[in-house]
């Protein structure tokens, strides 16, 4: 099919006409319904190669949806997948009710809930030495990467045992041994900070990548392009990762972007660009690990832009009156957790009593981290002043 966009529409009438094959253009979207369907018929996907070059002799830029079969991972990945959005989920779940009750000091805490099936997949597919830089939304990106939630939870109510000691709060967690390089209350600021990280990476020939996360909004801020050209100049194995919820607080893309489209702005700097489904955590971590491996064999910068969808408002308290009723109850149909419990459905060898058994042991972990953070102490008045410079 030589078009855009392939809805379930399009699919549908393949199947009655009685295809098993369906070829299309490098550069064509498959919706998320399509691909279901595509992988439920058994549908055999084949890409027609006709790349587009700008004439200034820059990589194209593609979108390829990922079609893949829920059996080709093991069961142990699939559980572990489960493992990390549930934490996080409850996680963020727990700082929002610290945060209404007043728990949680400072005036903002802006939770990750509905995006982790893009912090597990990204984290997933790297390796323990690549680092992250994160945002002011960053508690996923950490845990996903492997960060104890119980100093996480310490942090965030300012106790002494917290990862920055009680002083970086919600927005500045970071732990350079786990690969993470800060979470940043800036948006924009994690993409040079990944640039200085990828640009010592290549100098050093690691093979160590660079993964950073930003926001829709941050797109347009000067640090973005900034990055991308520098990056690509110096061809630094980085990947940013657009993490598109289409809302800048309250701002939707379609009014605060010039070009729906955030991943092509790649092409201007020639810079690889995809779009991929966010909330599906299977089609993100192909997709994280096949681009690592190329990053890996040949440094150079790539750029993700992964659709996804806020389940709550910006800020714990936001009153979301931006939003409409209908985008509130269509909210549900974009939950990760609820997308992958359906995709696993169809594993045999994977039951009930496999997915209480991953629940319980995050529990178990959720109660350890308040009991933890509770027993923690307060930091003493004489310390606020240290820390902030080497002594």
């Amino acid at each position: 099919m030589d078009r855009k966009i392939i809805t379930q529409e399009d699919v549908k009438e393949i199947i009655s006409a009685g295809g098993k094959k369906l070829v299309i253009l490098d550069d064509t979207t498959i919706t998320s319904l399509a691909r279901d369907l595509i992988n439920k018929e058994g549908i055999k996907l084949e890409y027609k190669d006709k790349t587009k070059v700008d004439p200034l002799g820059n990589n194209s830029t593609k979108t390829k949806g990922t079609v893949y079969s829920i059996n080709d991972f093991t069961k142990d990945t699939v559980l572990q997948f489960y493992y990390l959005m549930l934490k996080i989920r409850l996680f963020e779940q727990l700082a929002k009710t610290y945060k209404e009750k007043g728990i949680i000091p400072g005036d903002f805490v802006h939770v990750y809930m509905g995006q982790e099936a893009i912090a597990v997949g990204v984290c997933s597919a790297l390796e323990k030495k690549d680092y992250i830089t994160s945002t002011h939304r960053g508690h996923g990106h950490l845990i996903a990467k492997g960060a104890d939630v119980s100093k996480m939870l310490a942090e965030l109510i300012g106790k002494v045992d917290g990862y920055c000691k009680g002083k970086g709060g919600s927005m500045h967690i970071s732990d350079i041994g786990l690969g993470i390089l800060g979470a940043n209350g800036i948006v924009g600021a994690g993409l040079p900070i990944a640039c200085g990280s990828a640009l010592a990476s290549k100098f050093n020939k690691d093979k160590v990548i660079t993964v950073s996360f930003f926001g829709d909004g941050a797109s347009n801020q000067g640090t973005f392009g900034e990055s991308l050209n520098f990056a690509k100049i110096f061809s630094l194995p980085v990947i940013f990762l657009c993490e598109n919820n289409n809302l800048a607080v309250s701002t939707p893309v379609s009014y605060s972007c010039g070009s729906p489209d955030i991943y092509r702005r790649g092409l201007g700097y020639g810079v690889e660009s995809e779009l991929i489904n966010g909330d599906d955590v299977f089609e993100v971590y192909l997709a994280v690990k096949r681009i690592l491996k190329e990053i890996r064999k040949e440094p150079h910068p790539v750029l993700i832009e992964a659709t996804t969808h806020r389940q709550i408002g910006h800020w714990v308290g936001d009153p979301q009156k931006y939003r409409t009723d209908k985008e509130l109850a269509d909210l549900p149909n974009h939950d990760p957790l609820r997308i992958f419990l359906g995709k696993v459905k169809g594993r045999s060898d994977i039951t009930s009593s496999d997915l209480e058994g991953v629940e319980s042991k995050v529990v178990a972990g959720i109660k350890k981290a308040i009991d933890f953070a509770d027993k923690s102490s307060y930091p003493p008045l004489e310390n606020a002043t240290k820390d902030y410079l080497k002594e």
